[in-house]
């Protein structure tokens, strides 16, 4: 096998011309382990708590070997389609039905749903199918790890037939796309590059812990009918660019790359100017360490794709373990909620970080910060692979207000532990694909539950991520004129110990909001809204809240258009009461300027989970919105004053002053006796 890139970025030391050895390709295992790996590997089987869960694979691969091999006759479907059209929740499946057919449950109104391949959007049996290939390509990869420790021969058979089973089968499978298209950017065992690439790594992991065993026939049939088909020329020609996604087809490719002893194929996963390993981490990692989508979900979908291709450049003599990496991982643990939850921003539901990769991260990192991440429940394959024998004693992860400037998070913090009081003012960059229009949105979180939720995301398929995640009104921030904001990034104009100011950008033309949030105490918040423009506009300040709401009296009922999330409100009615209260929180609006007060309810988890929603609307070229929320007690009513440019608030004998222009804001932390 000819020299590969790998080999020539090592460094020797200069030695006299005659009789130089060439530098010899590291050998199999050389990508999930190297012949050290492996070793300790095989030491930390035998001892607790390690020998559990490898007695687990064990039990696993035993069950797996009593079936015949039975690959799917096609590829799969995208399984963001697998929803209930009726309600937009994630389908379950139920019973076999058929061959390569089931039934497939709602599980809120119970229906029971048959896949029907006239269209993608209906051939749920096709988004089953992606768990089988899956299962495969785990299982190539467990056998090996088998094989490896054990060194019993029926491990690396299995292995082998699998994957000349796919070997045999791959070219035949149908190019296809989410849409099921032929074209670039489909896959064959799955209908994305990224389904490609998720299914591929784990099949070249596998097949380099067996490649010893394998006859050259059999690395000939796998690498010229499967693993360069795939890599070469289904994933390689799809350009993505700086993209989660892009990670994935990475990974995949540089595997296959570092398997094969393949120049081309690790120069594109590594340095490719335009999409390498070295250029995501270069301009998608922010200053702070968050990665450019602002969904913490993609981040941690980075981290997930990224790893194998470091650990195995490692294993090949290349260190791409480095600072932005790093940073990546100490991210989450800085911008946590106490209860050591993510929010929901952005294409993400609500993440913990705590998560098997910091395994990983600290046994390459040695940063006792990390320990914050890693589960106390260390039952992971990562736990058993990299995990440290003994944790080190933690650092302390971050308390107290803290503003990320890069990413655009300002967290207001008062109190200690998972009883404390926290506030993220969401301002920065736009996302990318996965972001949504919501500058100045904001989450609060307090005791142990996030009380002004934001939606976060569901299956890309559901109606409701068009129509509501992805609208401005789902969240906690402005609305003009009924259209959701533009993407734009916004600016922290002032930042304190119990407050932020922050300015949206430019989210409508001509139309300048401001927010100000002062977190007075555990209980107590206050927002000054300031919104200028050069014209009238209806304006309308959105805010949800967990729960339900308290008994409200109703009013005339309000006008609402048939777009933009407005379609999905339901229980809809105006009020003149002055508080509104739903569970812990209680909200006061200050009297001002002639305000229209709806409330609502809006989507959940699906269109039957209803979640209360107020807005305050109101027809203005400038107006001051000025309005608090109390938790777990008496709403004092705010009143406040605008004078020159600056608010001076009231609220229960405590003073605000909000200068926008002065980018000041001060606020008393006792009341006036």
């Amino acid at each position: 096998m000819r020299q590969s890139a790998f080999m020539l970025r090592r460094s020797f030391l200069a030695l006299p011309a005659v009789a130089l050895a060439q530098p010899q390709e590291p050998r199999h295992p050389r990508l999930l382990f190297d012949a050290g790996g492996i070793a300790r590997l095989k030491q930390r089987v035998e001892t607790e708590p390690w020998s559990a869960q490898w007695a687990r694979l064990r039990r696993n691969a035993d069950r797996d070997l009593a079936e015949p091999i039975d690959l799917p006759p096609r590829g799969s479907n995208w399984f963001h389609w697998y929803v209930c059209p009726t309600h937009g929740a994630r389908l379950t499946t139920g019973k076999r039905i058929g061959a390569w057919q089931w039934e497939h449950v709602c599980p809120v109104g119970k229906e029971i749903l048959h896949g029907d391949r006239a269209s993608p959007q209906t051939d749920f049996d096709g988004c089953v199918l992606a768990n089988m290939h899956s299962r495969y390509a785990n299982a190539v990869r467990d056998f090996g790890l088998l094989y490896q420790v054990t060194g019993e021969a029926k491990h690396a058979a299995r292995a082998r037939e699998i994957l000349l089973a796919y070997a045999g089968r791959y070219p035949d499978y149908p190019l296809h796309t989410i849409n099921n298209e032929p074209k670039i950017g489909g896959g064959r065992v799955g209908p994305q590059t990224l389904d490609e690439a998720v299914w591929l790594i784990p099949m070249a992991q596998g097949a380099d812990l067996v490649w010893d065993t394998l006859s050259d026939a059999d690395r000939e049939a796998i690498s010229r009918k499967l693993f360069l088909p795939s890599a070469r020329d289904v994933i390689l020609p799809h350009r993505l660019g700086v993209h989660n996604i892009q990670n994935w087809k990475n990974s995949a490719v540089g595997l296959v790359g570092f398997l094969l002893g393949d120049d081309a194929l690790i120069h594109a996963a590594i340095d490719d100017p335009d999409r390498g390993y070295r250029t995501q981490m270069a301009r998608g990692v922010q200053a702070d360490g968050v990665w450019f989508e602002g969904a913490w979900g993609y981040h941690f979908y980075t981290l997930d794709a990224v790893w194998a291709l470091v650990e195995a450049a490692r294993n090949c003599g290349i260190d791409l373990y480095g600072d932005p990496l790093r940073r990546m991982f100490e991210a989450p643990i800085r911008l946590a909620m106490p209860n050591l939850k993510l929010p929901a921003f952005n294409d993400s539901g609500e993440i913990d970080i705590r998560n098997e990769l910091y395994e990983l991260a600290l046994a390459r990192y040695r940063e006792p910060l990390l320990v914050n991440g890693v589960p106390a429940a260390r039952t992971s394959q990562m736990a058993l692979w990299f995990g440290e024998d003994q944790l080190p004693a933690a650092d302390s992860a971050a308390t107290g207000s803290r503003n990320f400037e890069a990413s655009g998070y300002a967290i207001l913090e008062r109190g200690t532990g998972r009883d404390a009081t926290w506030l993220c003012l969401k301002y920065g960059p736009a996302g990318g694909g996965h972001g949504h229009p919501d500058k100045n949105n904001f989450i609060l979180y307090s005791r142990g539950e996030v009380l002004f939720p934001d939606p976060g995301t569901r299956p890309y398929g559901s109606n409701l991520h068009g129509e509501w995640d992805r609208v401005t009104l789902a969240h906690n921030t402005l609305v003009v004129d009924g259209v959701s904001q533009t993407p734009a990034t916004g600016r922290i104009l002032a930042f304190g110990p119990n407050f932020a100011m922050t300015d949206a950008g430019p989210v409508y033309r001509g139309v300048r909001f401001v927010r100000t949030v002062v977190l007075l105490d555990e209980k107590h918040v206050v927002f000054v809204d300031q919104v200028q423009s050069d014209a009238p506009h209806t304006y309308d300040l959105a805010f949800h809240l967990a729960g339900k709401w308290d008994d409200i009296a109703a009013g005339p009922a309000p006008e609402l258009q048939g777009r933009e999330g407005y379609q999905h409100l339901r229980d809809v009615k105006t009020t003149d009461s002055p508080v509104l209260t739903a569970g812990r929180v209680s909200v006061r609006l200050a009297p001002s300027d002639a305000t229209q007060v709806i409330v609502a309810t809006g989507p959940g988890k699906s269109t039957e989970d209803r979640v209360p929603m107020a807005i305050f609307r109101r027809k203005a070229q400038q107006t001051t919105y000025v309005w608090s929320a109390t938790l777990d007690g008496e709403a004092a009513p705010p009143t406040f004053r605008e004078k020159d440019g600056v608010v001076t608030v009231d609220l229960g004998g405590r003073r605000i002053t909000v200068n926008v222009a002065g980018t000041r804001v001060t606020a008393e932390s006792e009341p006036r006796p």
